[in-house]
């Protein structure tokens, strides 16, 4: 059964795309720690970061890199924090959160949006890349 990630990358299910190419994508999460928490993540589906193949590793965190210096940019924040956690849906994906404090990755306090604002936001992120 596919993932939830890949329905989105199938476009099955509607997604605030910020970045694309052939191997990655990038859009925000609907459920943000903070405005401006992307999802990066590898079109092949992929349970866990370490299995990847070593080039695709490296691709990967070559595109978010390139993806949150787009966020830096964008969203007043300290600094974009990155993590890779893996338990919420089985396929590989790593957050970048813009952080103003520790507690941004925390994974407990949500930050709720209107459809327009994720609109906005993608848009505005994705003209900074």
């Amino acid at each position: 059964m596919s993932s939830i990630f890949t329905k989105i990358i199938n476009g099955e299910i509607p997604a605030y795309k910020i970045a694309e190419d052939e191997n990655y994508l990038a859009f925000l999460d609907v459920n943000p720690n903070a405005q401006g928490h992307t999802l990066c993540i590898p079109k092949k589906e992929i349970n866990k970061l370490f299995d990847m193949e070593e080039e695709h590793y490296l691709g990967l965190m070559k595109f978010s890199r390139k993806v949150a210096k787009a966020i830096e940019k964008t969203v007043p924040c300290k600094r974009v924090g990155v993590a890779v956690v893996g338990l919420e849906v089985p396929h590989v994906h790593v957050h970048l959160i813009p952080l103003n404090s520790m507690d941004d990755m925390r994974f407990i306090d949500k930050v709720r949006m209107e459809k327009e604002e994720f609109e906005a936001l993608a848009k505005q992120i994705a003209g900074n890349l």
